[in-house]
């Protein structure tokens, strides 16, 4: 290169997925038949409604010009819709919604609104990585705050509270958890609001999930007093409306919060794509049976998903949420690492190692509910020869 790279490109390393994705491609193109249950990518199709709203879009001549850095009205207005009868909360769609082409988006937004050079980030020891690896690419200083694995991972409030300092400004929530599907509560959420309000800390929650085998009825953060004061809510339809491709999500906040993610995002793209737009709107009126019988499909997956562990002697709760399994590896077993290449290598099986989530999760794997049960039935069988 004719120039050196940015430190934060140096410090930054590529996603996990996107180099392991290569080598599964690779073993495709040798005529490999690979089973990959590593990724949470939906397999399942959006709603009829939604693609017939895509077309009847798309042929339209005003829909393939520049859109509003703010999303077109109808989306704010259903986002708002779907919000109120889901989670029982109240938005204002012209200044409380910002849509966003996916959460990994608004992550990056939110830290560049809010996050200088030395400020630091309470980030949990099992996470998303993008909620550590865009801390630091703005300069922030990464603080890892523990979860109490016998208390369902929830955060261990009082080692917290020796980690905040003055220069703490953001906290990343994210329940229903991944990796680990620990569910989301309101004693969890009132927690963490007060946590935030005493620290004066921007409480970031990201709840892709809370529609996905949930086992009672979804929550939402900002559905806790005085959450609006304190905190942001991420969504995305990728995982609950079977819509990973499309990239599309959302924030909600108060205004003065929105005001200042809209002030990095429309300096960063030009708007989403209307027909994109108009069908996410279409596809937040799915009826209540059309989750269930999404949910009903992961549901059969679940039986074979837990034979593939109990192949490999893992031990795992029955109490997850979301469309993982988050699984404990057995003493026998020297690393998920070597596990995860022995079973790619070997077996023609992709699986997610735990390490990737954070080093907690060193003696854990994950395994996805996003493929059909013949084919994670397929993957018994191999593990199991």
């Amino acid at each position: 290169m004719i120039i050196s790279l940015a430190k934060r490109a140096g410090q930054t390393q590529e996603y996990y997925f996107s180099v392991k994705l290569a080598e599964v491609r690779k073993l495709l193109a040798e005529g490999h038949d690979v089973i990959n249950i590593g990724i949470g990518n939906p397999d399942m199709m959006p709603s009829d409604n939604t693609l017939s709203a895509l077309e009847k879009s798309a042929g339209q001549a005003l829909s393939h010009g520049y859109q509003s850095y703010k999303g077109t009205p109808a989306l704010r207005e259903s986002i708002a819709r779907f919000y109120q009868k889901t989670y029982g909360v109240a938005l204002n769609p012209e200044t409380e919604i910002l849509p966003l082409m996916g959460s990994k988006e608004g992550i990056t937004h939110i830290s560049l609104a809010f996050l200088d050079e030395g400020d630091e980030v309470l980030v949990p020891e099992l996470g998303y990585p993008a909620y550590r690896a865009v801390s630091q690419m703005v300069g922030a200083t990464v603080r890892t705050y523990p979860l109490l694995e016998n208390a369902g991972w929830q955060p261990d409030w009082e080692a917290i509270e020796n980690l905040v300092s003055d220069k703490t400004k953001i906290m990343w929530l994210n329940y229903p958890h991944m990796p680990t599907g620990a569910p989301a509560t309101r004693e969890l959420f009132e927690r963490a609001v007060a946590f935030a309000k005493k620290h004066k800390i921007l409480l970031c929650h990201d709840n892709p999930y809370s529609l996905v085998l949930n086992r009672r009825p979804p929550i939402s953060l900002l559905s806790v007093e005085g959450a609006n004061e304190v905190a942001l809510e991420m969504n995305s339809m990728s995982k609950s409306h079977n819509m990973a491709g499309w990239r599309v999500g959302w924030v909600m906040g108060a205004k003065p919060y929105i005001d200042a993610v809209l002030t990095i995002k429309s300096n960063v793209d030009s708007g989403m794509f209307k027909p994109v737009m108009d069908a996410a709107a279409e596809a937040l009126n799915n009826s209540d049976d059309w989750h269930a019988a999404r949910n009903a499909v992961y549901h059969d997956r679940l039986e074979a998903a837990r034979a593939f562990l109990d192949a490999l002697h893992c031990t795992y709760t029955d109490d997850q949420e979301g469309m993982f399994l988050w699984a404990k590896l057995p003493d026998s077993v020297a690393s998920a690492e070597k596990l995860v290449d022995d079973l790619l290598y070997q077996k023609h099986v992709f699986i997610a190692p735990g390490f990737i989530f954070g080093p907690k999760g060193e003696r854990y794997i994950r395994v996805s509910l996003c493929m059909p049960k013949e084919r994670i039935w397929e993957a018994v069988k191999r593990v199991n020869v």
